[in-house]
């Protein structure tokens, strides 16, 4: 039996669904002696979805969206010019990466310098935020603070840079233009070029789920666009903070997301069941879906649940300069 679903008009809970937050970032990773991977992997996301690709294989910026061709509609250079500008960068990581194996006293093995740089558009109060971050191993090594406009270690091996950074005021400067002014900017236009795809609502399907009678019961949403979205437990129409468990907002494999929020039932008699709700509220839909926790609509047997139930997909990424950083010849257009 399917769960009872219904929609309440937006406002009459606690959460209310927001405008829509943009994002255009660009990842590098370079690595060194890592098997069977390029030493320099490039990736664009906006809005999360990944729009171009290079790697140091193939040496070509290339698309991976239909819409980002017309791209060259306004620039018929584009994609040479971002070719041009990851290949430039390739020698850069590599140096990076010596540099800083250098000032690890690392001498071998295998070793990966990442780097994030990116901004968010607020499309209903105009605010716009960005950021620059370098990592390596896996862990934070230095990040842009946009509020200073100067350099912060997060290792002591990150402060020889830092201080060599700082001392280049003019470019902290421009960089902080580029993250709030050229950045929004072209991300503004790519969101324009997949309008289509990136400004699309889609609703999911939702399931209540239980491994056994002694069990949580688990809301589970998939299928849902964008991944603004909130979901959760009320009782009489006020959300609940107690026995409940959230879960991460995961990607599907068809572009689209999924969540999960658990609700301890133990201690819930079954006269009171009716007064509970599973709400699920997506960012630039006017309308909450409520799911009632019924019994009859639970999927108790585990081969009955949603074939939608992925893990998280994990984009490689990127990569970085320690050297020198200069915004200017960055290939985040």
């Amino acid at each position: 039996m399917k769960p009872c679903v219904t929609l309440l008009a937006l406002g009459t809970l606690l959460h209310a669904a927001s405008a829509r937050i943009h994002s255009l970032n660009y990842f590098y990773t370079a690595s060194s002696q890592v098997p069977n991977f390029p030493e320099c992997v490039i990736a664009a996301l906006v809005d999360d979805v990944q729009m171009i690709y290079y790697d140091s294989d193939t040496k070509r910026a290339v698309p991976k969206q239909d819409w980002m061709d017309r791209v060259t509609e306004d620039d018929p250079q584009y994609w040479d010019t971002q070719t041009q500008l990851f290949q430039d960068s390739e020698q850069d990581f590599r140096e990076s990466v010596e540099i800083l194996k250098q000032h690890m006293n690392q001498t071998g093995g295998a070793h990966i310098f990442q780097y994030m740089v990116g901004c968010e558009w607020d499309d209903q109060t105009d605010e716009v935020t960005g950021s620059w971050q370098y990592g390596y191993d896996g862990e934070d090594f230095m990040s842009f603070d946009l509020e200073t406009t100067t350099w912060i270690a997060q290792r002591p091996e990150a402060f020889t840079t830092k201080a060599k950074l700082d001392k280049d005021e003019a470019n902290n400067v421009h960089m902080k233009h580029y993250l709030t002014q050229e950045c929004p900017q072209w991300l503004k236009k790519y969101i324009e070029y997949g309008r289509e795809t990136l400004m699309r609502t889609e609703l999911p399907q939702i399931s209540l789920l239980q491994k056994s009678s002694s069990s949580p019961v688990t809301c589970h949403a998939t299928g849902f666009y964008p991944d603004g979205a909130m979901l959760f437990w009320t009782k009489d129409g006020g959300e609940l903070s107690e026995g409940v468990d959230p879960g991460e907002i995961l990607p599907n494999h068809d572009g689209t997301f999924q969540m999960s929020v658990e609700l301890d039932v133990s201690s819930i008699p079954p006269e009171d069941w009716d007064k509970y709700n599973c709400v699920f509220q997506l960012s630039g839909v006017q309308h909450d879906v409520l799911t009632k926790l019924d019994k009859n609509s639970i999927l108790t047997n585990e081969k009955s649940f949603s074939p939608w139930i992925t893990s998280a997909a994990v984009i490689s990424v990127c990569a970085i300069k320690e050297k020198s950083c200069q915004a200017s010849s960055s290939p985040c257009k």
